[in-house]
């Protein structure tokens, strides 16, 4: 089986601060570093990582040959990722003495794939294989109708969040992921509670406080705890938390499995400062020891 992921591949550049800048506030950063991110890229990274075969479809620049090389070399198919002339995209990360974050996201090439690539890609796919898609790139909905055509099933990652793109994709998906802003949200827009979407599986992550798996076919829910760590950096949790479930449900684990290695590798995460070329890996993953 295979993970295919329309995703974004971001020039990450993190910023540490001693605070969050407010409105009209100029402040000096202490570091600088640059890592491979955006969404698609942590997820697929996380996804390979964690054991899965992830062949990522997406778009650089003439500036991004570096992140192609990168995703290849932490194990992801990359035979579908376009080199366009648009700039690839990038975000400003402020990352504080907290852990927490602020980003400013340019989308570049992000935004430019077409139906054509996306043709291209899922034409190698096969019944029973998992689409993910996220808000940082263009075709959603062209992806998610091709892929439940031929048989895949679809995964959306609702960050960024935007109800309008979310309820196009609803129709089409099988596992809904979003945090818990996000399902406020989203169900502000359309009147429904995560377990009423028509979404056989929704996850919410939950922060600290861990996540909440909604099973609408047996009309269930789970909470799972997260685990007690000190936090240093938040960016690329939630991907990392993705990754791993979709990694653990292709490989034919239940659910409950899949969330629990999740919430474990998200928890190791944070303590880390980076995005995709800091994520941990399934041996990490499940040896680490928590309080």
């Amino acid at each position: 089986m295979a993970i295919w992921n329309l995703g974004s591949i971001n020039a990450d550049m993190v910023y540490a601060v001693p605070h969050l800048p407010g409105p009209g506030e100029t402040l000096a950063a202490t570091g600088l570093e640059r890592f491979l991110g955006g969404k698609g890229a942590n997820m697929s990274v996380a996804a390979a990582r964690a054991g899965a075969h992830v062949a990522h479809i997406g778009a650089v620049g003439a500036d991004g040959g570096w992140a192609v090389e990168r995703l290849t070399e932490y194990g992801v198919d990359t035979r579908f990722v376009a080199r366009l002339d648009h700039a690839t995209g990038h975000a400003i990360i402020a990352v504080d003495d907290a852990g927490e974050n602020q980003i400013i996201l340019f989308p570049g090439a992000n935004r430019q794939i077409g139906e054509a690539q996306l043709g291209e890609a899922l034409g190698g796919a096969s019944d029973g294989d998992i689409l993910l898609i996220q808000n940082e790139t263009s075709a959603q909905r062209a992806a998610a109708h091709l892929a439940r055509e031929r048989g895949l099933r679809v995964c959306y990652a609702a960050a960024p969040f935007d109800a309008q793109a979310v309820q196009a994709v609803l129709p089409y998906l099988d596992l809904l992921i979003l945090n818990q802003v996000e399902a406020a949200q989203l169900q502000e827009a359309t009147g429904s509670p995560p377990e009423k979407l028509g979404v056989r599986d929704v996850i919410v992550t939950l922060g600290a406080q861990g996540a909440a798996h909604f099973d609408s076919e047996a009309g269930t829910r789970r909470d799972y705890p997260a685990h007690r760590v000190e936090a240093v950096d938040t960016t690329g949790a939630g991907d990392t938390f993705t990754g791993y479930v979709l990694a653990a449900l292709d490989l034919g684990l239940p659910m409950p499995q899949a969330i629990g290695q999740a919430m474990r590798a998200a928890a190791l995460m944070v303590m880390r400062h980076g995005t995709a070329d800091v994520i941990p890996d399934l041996k990490e993953v499940l040896e680490a020891r928590f309080a």
